[in-house]
C-alpha cells in the first residue's frame, strides 16, 4: 500500500486532535454506529481534564489505496520535547493555524523544528467560519514567518487549504463547498514524498526508538520509523546507544503497526513504516534498534536543554503517610528515574543527602502534569520553589529568555505593561491592535520573571487575557527580581481549625482553608494581607459564659476560601516554603523544620 508519514503541528488549542478525529471518521477508521469520544487521540485522563495534548501519538488512516501515518502532537512549549523526536519520524508536516489568531509563539517553536529538518509544510488555515477569521492575514503572517525562520524557496513556496476541523471540511479556496477533507488527504497524497527508507528494503534492520510505552501483557515497548531493511517476529536484533555502545541483545517477541485508534499485531515490518516492538527490557528512546551485523547507530535528534528545577522531596510533615502509600525517597526515586527515561525532556540528579531528587524541565506546566500524575499514583512529595537553570559563557552568568505573546483587553493593556517591563526587567518588542478592542503585546522576558506571574496576569486582566510564552534565547543575567510581595499567615497549633477563630483572623488576609481542616505548626493557612509573615492561631474557640447580651451571638460567615491549584500553589510560594502534595491534599508550609519540633509536633496532632 502507497505509504507516506505526517505530522500535526499546531499552537495550543488551535484545533490538531480535533481535526484528527474528523480524518478517522471520514477515512473509515470506525463503524457507522461505533461509539466515540471526542478528541478520541487524547486518552490521558490528564488531557480529557485540561483540554491539551501532553503526549504524543500516532494512528494511521486508509484513503483510497493510500495509508497515512499520522502523528498529533502537543501544542504547549513545556512538551516541545515530545514534538522533537516525533519529526524525525515523519516526511512532512501539516501546520494548522487558527485564522483569527494567526501564528503563536508555539507556532514558531514546532514550524522552526521541522524546517531545520528540511519538511516541507502544508499550512491549514483552520477555524475560518468563526467570525473574527481573518484568513488571508493569518496566511500572509504564515508566509512572514516561514521567512524569518530562514524557510528555503521550496518551503516558502507552501500550498495552503482553508478548513474547519469541527466541521469536518477542507477546500482549495475560501467559498468552496465546504463538504469533506478529501482535499486535505489529496493534498498530503500529492505533497508530502513516499518514505524514502522503502528504498533500502534489501539492506539490513535498523529502526530509531522514538517514544517508550509498556503493556501488561508483553511489557516494555519502543515505537519508531524502520530506517532501512525489514523485520519479522522471532527475529534476534540488538540495542545500540547514541554512542554506538551495545545495550542488549534480544528477540523480538511482537511487532505491532498503527490501524486507526487501535495498534494490530503483524508478522513483518517494512522500511517507511511506523511500528512497535517488543522484547527488549533495557533499550530506551533514542537507542538504535538493529540487525547484529550493523555497528554505527542512528543519529538522533537532538533535544533542547532543560530551563526549570524543581527539588522533589519526602513528605516529611506531621500529616505524612494519611493519604497516600507510596512515601519513601527509594520508591519516589525510582518513580522519576523511569519518567526520565521514557521523557528525554526531563532529567534527574540525586542531592547530597539522599532524599530529595532535583528534576529539570521544560516549564511549570510540564512539572505540574508530572506531580499530577504521581499524586494519582498514591505518591506523597513536598515541592520546592521552581528554580531557573543558568550557564556560564565565556566567564559571564548567563540566563534563559522568554518570547511572551499576550492578547489583552484595550483597558489592561497598561497594568500587563507595567509589571513586565517593570520589576520583572523584561523588553517589549511590538505592540500592536489585534481587533475586537484587544492589544497585542510581544516582549523578551526572563523566565525567572514568569514564575508565579500568570495568576497575577488573571488577576489584573479581570481573567480574560491570553498569555503565551516560549524559549528565546540565552542572555546576560539581568539583576535581582523580587518576588511575591504579600507575606503569609501561619498556623502555630496543631489540631483542627476552628470557623470562629477564621472569622477573627479574615481582616489579616485572605484564607486559604475553611473551618475544620487539618493544621500544623509550620502550615501557611493563608496570605498577609501585608509583606512581613505572621504567626496565627486558627484554633482558637469562642469564651463562652452565662451572659448574655445583644450582638455577642452574631452567627460567624466565613469568606469562601482561596483554592489554589498544584500549578498555582507551586508557582506561589516563596524560596523558604514547599507545597506538600498528597492525593486529597495540596498544602503550603515553611520549609525549615527542627528535628526535635517535627518529632514534637507528630505525637501532638
Amino acid at each position: 500500500m502507497d505509504l507516506r508519514n505526517i505530522a500535526i503541528i499546531a499552537h495550543v488549542d488551535h484545533g490538531k486532535t480535533t481535526l484528527v478525529d474528523e480524518l478517522l471518521k471520514q477515512s473509515g477508521a470506525f463503524r457507522e454506529n461505533q461509539a466515540v469520544a471526542e478528541r478520541a487521540m487524547d486518552s490521558n485522563d490528564l488531557e480529557r481534564e485540561r483540554g491539551i495534548t501532553i503526549l504524543a501519538k500516532a494512528t494511521s488512516v486508509e484513503w483510497k489505496g493510500h495509508r497515512i501515518n499520522i502523528v498529533d502532537t502537543p501544542g504547549h512549549a513545556d512538551f516541545g520535547g515530545e514534538v522533537e523526536r516525533i519529526l524525525s519520524m515523519v516526511d512532512g508536516v501539516v501546520l494548522l493555524v487558527d485564522a483569527a489568531e494567526g501564528p503563536m509563539p508555539q507556532t514558531k517553536f514546532v514550524t522552526s523544528k521541522a524546517l531545520a529538518l528540511g519538511l516541507r509544510p502544508i499550512v491549514v488555515l483552520n477555524k475560518v467560519d468563526k467570525p473574527d477569521a481573518e484568513p488571508d492575514r493569518a496566511l500572509d503572517e504564515c508566509f512572514d514567518l516561514f521567512a524569518s525562520l530562514g524557510a528555503d524557496e521550496d518551503q516558502l513556496d507552501f500550498p495552503h487549504l482553508y478548513a474547519s476541523g469541527r466541521s469536518g471540511w477542507a477546500d482549495n479556496e475560501l467559498d468552496g463547498p465546504r463538504k469533506n477533507l478529501d482535499a486535505l488527504f489529496q493534498l498530503v497524497v500529492n505533497h508530502v514524498p513516499k518514505p524514502k527508507q522503502i528504498a533500502k528494503q534489501d539492506d539490513d534492520f535498523r529502526m530509531l526508538a522514538t517514544t517508550l510505552g509498556s503493556d501488561p501483557f508483553v511489557g516494555r515497548i519502543l515505537t519508531g520509523r524502520v530506517e532501512s531493511g525489514k523485520l519479522k517476529v522471532g527475529a534476534t536484533v540488538q540495542a545500540l546507544s547514541r554512542i554506538g555502545q551495545k545495550i542488549e541483545q534480544f528477540r523480538v517477541t511482537k511487532i505491532r503497526a498503527f490501524r486507526g485508534l487501535a495498534q494490530q499485531d503483524i508478522e513483518e515490518a517494512v522500511a517507511g513504516d511506523i511500528v512497535s516492538l517488543a522484547g527488549m527490557t533495557k533499550a530506551t528512546v533514542s537507542d538504535t534498534i538493529c540487525a547484529l551485523a550493523v555497528e554505527e547507530p542512528l543519529d538522533a535528534q537532538p533535544i533542547d536543554p532543560p530551563t526549570i528545577t524543581v527539588t522533589f522531596g519526602i513528605n516529611d510533615s506531621p500529616l505524612a503517610g494519611r493519604d497516600g502509600k507510596k512515601v519513601q525517597s527509594r520508591v519516589i526515586r525510582e518513580r522519576l528515574l523511569k519518567e526520565a527515561e521514557s521523557n528525554v525532556a526531563i532529567k534527574v540528579t540525586d542531592t547530597p543527602g539522599g532524599e530529595a531528587f532535583e528534576v529539570s524541565g521544560r516549564g511549570e506546566l510540564q512539572m505540574g502534569v508530572l506531580i499530577e500524575n504521581m499524586r494519582r499514583e498514591g505518591f506523597e512529595l513536598s515541592i520546592s520553589r521552581p528554580q531557573v537553570i543558568m550557564r556560564e559563557e565565556n566567564g559571564q552568568r548567563m540566563e534563559p529568555i522568554e518570547e511572551v505573546t499576550i492578547d489583552v483587553d484595550d483597558e489592561y493593556s497598561g497594568a500587563v505593561i507595567e509589571k513586565i517591563t517593570g520589576a520583572r526587567k523584561g523588553d517589549m518588542t511590538e505592540m500592536k491592535a489585534a481587533g475586537a478592542g484587544k492589544t497585542r503585546i510581544v516582549a523578551h522576558v526572563p523566565s525567572r520573571g514568569l514564575i508565579g506571574y500568570h495568576g497575577e496576569f488573571l488577576t489584573d486582566t479581570r481573567g480574560t487575557g491570553v498569555l503565551n510564552r516560549v524559549f528565546h534565547s540565552w542572555a546576560p543575567y539581568k539583576g535581582p527580581i523580587p518576588g511575591r510581595r504579600a507575606g503569609v499567615l501561619i498556623s502555630m497549633e496543631n489540631g483542627q481549625t476552628v470557623a470562629y477563630a477564621l472569622w477573627n483572623l479574615e481582616e489579616r488576609g485572605k484564607m486559604f482553608l475553611g473551618a475544620q481542616a487539618d493544621v500544623y505548626t509550620g502550615m501557611i493557612i493563608g496570605e498577609h494581607s501585608r509583606d512581613n509573615d505572621l504567626e496565627v492561631n486558627p484554633l482558637k474557640g469562642k469564651k463562652l459564659t452565662n451572659v448574655r447580651a445583644s450582638g455577642t451571638d452574631d452567627a460567624v460567615r466565613l469568606t469562601t476560601p482561596v483554592t489554589l491549584s498544584l500549578e498555582e500553589a507551586i508557582a506561589y510560594i516563596n524560596d523558604d516554603e514547599l507545597v506538600e502534595v498528597t492525593p486529597n491534599a495540596i498544602r503550603l508550609r515553611k520549609r525549615y523544620l527542627d528535628p526535635h519540633e517535627r518529632k514534637r509536633m507528630s505525637k501532638s496532632s
